[in-house]
């Protein structure tokens, strides 16, 4: 199977970076790998409230990545699990030939760590690439989803500043060209964090991106579902989103003002938030 990792000393140099980020991490924790559809996965666990949150990141994301989340998870008193995707970069596998690509696969592979992480049920939180296999999963332990920025409903919309800041990034690593990638993400006037600069560098510099796994199998179990995205989401903006939200959730979509697509960075304690109570996120923001 195919690595993502272009060599040897470039996965190390990934891994030792989520490793620093851990271990600097104020919050204690405990750090473990299990084996879910005969693949590593490396989780990370804290926490100690009543209800367990499983938070599954997008795309070049993981658990070391979204500590800002998962800090404001811990901080409103949920016992929170953050798992690194296999075949994106991280600390679990690197092989991108086990899942074929397929959403399936992801579902199964989700449920199957959740199964092992849990006796109990547990709320899944999924952010764009992380919400589609949240979505594939029909793990009997969910017992809500929210959705955020979710992948797998609509074709992402590729603009050509995107595309200009994507290509940038992709063939010519360097800081200031993450930065720029990554302001593209963010809603205007929001800076990007030196760490997510440095990370998405090491990112271009060492590994292959993959693509989204395509549209995903919904669940047949009926699970209480929350949707929201950023005001400013340029890959899932809310006006394209809303409709293939409601055609095929049957919900409605929250729109986060002053977010981008990247709501994880920007509102880690508004996202924490939703998990409080059953209801639809509200929201002062139009869908145009």
């Amino acid at each position: 199977m195919d690595s993502i990792y272009r060599s040897t000393p470039g996965r190390e140099l990934i891994r030792r970076w989520c490793l620093d980020q851990l271990a600097a991490w104020p919050v204690p924790h405990e750090r473990k790998t299990v084996t879910a559809k005969g693949v590593q996965t490396h989780t990370v666990l804290a926490g100690s409230g009543a209800t367990t949150v499983v938070f599954v990141p997008g795309t070049n994301f993981n658990a070391a990545a979204s500590l800002p989340l998962a800090t404001a998870l811990v901080a409103a008193d949920h016992r929170v699990l953050l798992v690194d995707v296999p075949g994106q970069p991280g600390l679990s596998s690197g092989e991108r030939g086990s899942s074929g690509g397929r959403s399936t696969w992801y579902g199964a592979w989700l449920s199957e760590v959740i199964e092992k992480a849990s006796s109990g049920p547990v709320a899944v939180m999924g952010h764009s690439f992380g919400a589609a296999i949240a979505m594939s999963s029909s793990s009997p332990r969910i017992n809500r989803l929210v959705l955020v920025s979710p992948g797998g409903l609509t074709r992402l919309r590729l603009t050509p500043t995107v595309l200009a800041a994507s290509a940038a990034w992709f063939l010519r690593p360097a800081p200031s060209h993450s930065s720029r990638l990554l302001r593209t993400m963010l809603a205007p006037g929001h800076p990007p964090r030196d760490e997510l600069v440095d990370w998405m560098t090491l990112v271009a510099r060492h590994s292959r991106s993959s693509g989204a796994p395509g549209a995903a199998p919904l669940s047949v179990r009926s699970i209480p579902r929350l949707v929201v995205t950023g005001e400013h989401d340029v890959f899932l903006p809310p006006r394209r989103l809303a409709p293939a939200v409601r055609g095929a959730l049957g919900a409605e979509l929250g729109v986060v003002p002053e977010a981008g697509h990247l709501v994880v960075e920007e509102r880690p304690e508004y996202l924490a938030s939703l998990l409080d109570g059953p209801g639809r996120p509200g929201s002062d923001v139009p869908v145009k």
